[in-house]
């Protein structure tokens, strides 16, 4: 746990990259990692609560709404929606997107499920195909991003939503720091679990930086352990 200790936290560290985004990092802790995620998001990331607050006040009226994951990783987020919204009698069709090739190629492997599209694409792609989602969701997403994808994530989800946009990440604290290191360190052996995960803290946004960077018409959300949320409303009413 050295490395929690000497670590500076006092600002963003956009230099450090995550092993998995190395085109040449190991394709067998890669897939290790992207199957790691379900169980870390499970206990982190919070997302049940999120569909249960956020999205399915729309699902119980019966509308099986649409939704846009937006750089789905292992594929465990809309998997996992698909199957709430099929506990609560409802279906959600959900659209998963991520340009990285080798995450398709892991999804594709999965047993598929009900619902779930993936297709190796950016929202960008999106737009120019003139789609829109009734919800656009995404997680541990933001502190990947430059400051010019970024804004280009907030422009494009702004015209791919039809009710809400919910992006979900880290807030980088050296309490999460320090949690995250320890509680990971006896798991996920042969993955880059760990390593990423101390590095997508320190590349994180605090909550203060993000609200400096939030554009207007956005709301800033906290949810405990250490997340930030950026949350639209397309015409500002709230479902």
């Amino acid at each position: 746990m050295l490395e929690a200790v000497a670590v500076n936290l006092a600002e963003r560290d956009t230099q450090a990259v995550e092993f998995m985004d190395s085109p040449n990092c190991d394709p067998v802790r890669l897939d290790r990692t992207y199957a790691g995620f379900r169980a870390v998001n499970a206990v982190v990331a919070g997302w049940h609560q999120l569909y249960r607050t956020l999205l399915r006040p729309a699902v119980v009226r019966g509308l099986n709404p649409t939704v846009l994951d937006i750089g789905f990783g292992g594929g465990d987020l809309p998997r996992a929606l698909a199957r709430w919204s099929a506990r609560d009698g409802s279906r959600l069709r959900i659209t998963a997107i991520d340009p990285d090739e080798r995450a398709h190629r892991f999804v594709s492997r999965l047993p598929p499920t009900s619902g779930v599209e993936f297709r190796c694409a950016v929202t960008a792609d999106l737009v120019a195909e003139g789609l829109s989602f009734d919800f656009v969701v995404s997680n541990h997403l933001l502190h990947h991003l430059s400051g010019d994808e970024f804004d280009g994530l907030i422009a494009d989800s702004r015209a791919l939503t039809r009710i809400r946009a919910v992006h979900s990440d880290i807030a980088r604290s050296l309490p999460a720091y320090l949690a995250f290191g320890a509680a990971t360190l006896p798991f996920f052996r042969g993955s880059y679990i760990r390593a990423d995960g101390l590095i997508s803290i320190r590349r994180s946004y605090t909550t203060a930086e993000l609200r400096a960077v939030v554009p207007p018409g956005w709301r800033l959300m906290t949810q405990f352990p250490a997340r930030n949320l950026l949350v639209f409303d397309q015409g500002g009413a709230h479902v």
